[in-house]
């Protein structure tokens, strides 16, 4: 049968995956800067004798075709590539060997196991026709996000692929276990960047100032009216600030103020209404009080949303090679991912791979300093989403 094939051969490799995952972890790289990376990637493809362009100055596009025959079917398999700007604190003989920069979002993973599909396919390509597209993506971490930087390069074109599939490890989730959720699952999100102006002076002395500090106070409280009172109550929103910088003294007024902070939700069309609902709330608010502002939103990712059909189609497949008790339907996440720009011009689902391990204290979360994956995971990771790619070719 081509299930227990695919686990054969995925079992087979697990010791080179598991060198593979190790090598990326020790050596990670910032988003948009993943050179090494890229050209590690390009030396195993070299070596299956899979023919690869480059994309988005660090990404990497590849195909392979099966030879049952002809047919004009195409999928394409998403993996990222990048690290993030955290000082790994995991005592392993792969920690990382670049200082401030870690793989805590679990991408050594992602490249490895679409490397491992790589192999897979390349030894059941007789039992297939069509053809699997390899996209290994850049700059996920950083908007505009390596992603939408692809697509604008041509990679949903020549060919263009029926589908695309993504997978992302949840160390919330067991090895063993697949997450997934049909419909809007992630969500947008924006920077939001403010500078207060006012007229600083001595804190003894305020009614010769015009205050920053209290303007960009009132802005903070009254933003949260844009979600309480705004947004539909049934549509997730979320704008929260993590940032305030008031660089005066205990009895100095600044002269300005800076606020940083997220906006985040499920629906397009809301996001935009509430960007203009920012901008005019703090103007409005800085004039009313004798001062200005200016503010910048950075438009990042949008909404992540998993193609209906396409979804029930790989959930049914995965839970015919996983078993339906390994395969549990997620919550909806506030957090973001730049797969969601795929997901925005073509069918896609974008699914969640197990890597906890309880047992063996593999529980810290994504973009921590102590995330690691139980390495079980890199067998399930290749062997699901090669079979996930032969099936949807009709593979049998």
């Amino acid at each position: 049968m081509l299930k227990e094939k695919i686990r054969e051969i995925a079992r087979s490799l697990q010791d080179k995956a598991v060198a593979t995952r190790r090598h990326l972890h020790a050596h990670p790289e910032l988003s948009f800067e993943e050179t090494q990376t890229a050209a590690f990637v390009a030396s195993k493809l070299d070596a299956l004798g899979i023919s690869y362009t480059r994309m988005a100055n660090t990404g990497l596009v590849a195909l392979l075709e099966g030879t049952k025959g002809p047919s004009g079917q195409v999928i394409a398999l998403r993996a990222d590539m990048d690290a993030l700007p955290i000082t790994e604190l995991n005592d392993v003989p792969y920690k990382s060997q670049n200082p401030g920069v870690m793989h805590a979002c679990g991408h050594d993973v992602h490249t490895t196991s679409l490397l491992g599909v790589a192999e897979i396919l390349l030894q059941l390509r007789h039992t297939f026709a069509g053809t699997v597209k390899l996209i290994f993506q850049p700059g996920e971490e950083t908007i505009p996000g390596g992603a939408s930087m692809m697509i604008a390069e041509g990679v949903l074109r020549n060919p263009a692929p029926a589908r695309i599939l993504g997978q992302h490890v949840m160390p919330e989730l067991p090895v063993g276990k697949i997450g997934m959720r049909p419909g809007r699952y992630m969500a947008s999100a924006d920077e939001i960047y403010i500078e207060v102006y006012g007229k600083g002076g001595h804190g003894a002395m305020p009614h010769t100032t015009i205050d920053p500090v209290i303007i960009a106070s009132h802005m903070i409280l009254a933003f949260q009216q844009i979600v309480s009172r705004n947004a539909d109550p049934t549509m997730p929103s979320v704008l929260s600030i993590g940032k305030v910088i008031a660089d005066g003294a205990h009895n100095v007024i600044p002269d300005k103020v800076i606020i940083d902070g997220t906006f985040r939700t499920l629906d397009e069309t809301w996001r935009f209404d509430a960007h203009e609902r920012i901008r005019r709330m703090a103007k409005s608010i800085a004039e009313s009080m004798g001062g200005s502002c200016k503010v910048d939103i950075r438009v990042g990712y949008p909404v992540l949303i998993n193609h209906e059909e396409l979804t029930a189609e790989v959930r049914a497949l995965t839970e015919e090679y996983m078993g339906a008790e390994n395969v549990v339907t997620l919550p909806v996440w506030m957090a973001a991912e730049d797969f969601a720009s795929y997901s925005q011009v073509s069918d896609a689902c974008f699914y969640r791979l197990g890597v906890g391990n309880a047992e063996r204290g593999i529980t810290s979360g994504l973009h921590t300093a102590t995330f690691d994956a139980d390495e079980q995971s890199l067998e399930i990771g290749a062997g699901l989403m090669a079979w996930l790619a032969l099936r949807s070719l009709g593979a049998s």
